[in-house]
């Protein structure tokens, strides 16, 4: 199994919550992805906070793991998704349509506590390590 982190999984263990942590050790690093949404958003925060020890911490989780680019495949995944959900009534924010995209294109199942938003999205396998 290869897994795709979302980036609240990846806040869990950075700040050593919810068990994560031991969660990750469970499997080697080539089965752990993020996608370069979720490094966009860890950056961010990191910036907002204006701090350099979170910048380098994230920097240390990612080095060892695959970084899943937002590319042409998901960008085609992306719309199809984004139209579905929006007939449905029940669309989802840009960021979480973008990294929902890039698991089903790198056939990855998503690891979020957010499933609720999440489930909503056909096709996409999702497994939550926080409950």
């Amino acid at each position: 199994m290869t897994y795709l982190l979302d980036t609240d999984t990846v806040s869990y263990a950075l700040r050593g919550v919810h068990d994560i942590g031991r969660r990750l050790l469970e499997h080697s690093p080539n089965e752990i992805a993020i996608s370069s949404v979720t490094e966009a958003e860890l950056l961010y925060g990191a910036k907002k906070r204006n701090s350099s020890k979170l910048k380098k911490t994230i920097g240390s989780f990612i080095k060892p793991i695959e970084v899943l680019p937002f590319d042409s495949a998901a960008a085609a995944s992306f719309a199809d998704i984004a139209v579905k959900l929006e007939k449905k009534g029940s669309p989802l924010g840009v960021t979480d349509l973008m990294i929902a995209a890039v698991a089903i294109t790198n056939d990855r199942i998503l690891v979020t506590n957010n499933t609720k938003h999440f489930n909503r999205v056909t096709g996409l396998k999702i497994e939550n390590w926080v409950t």
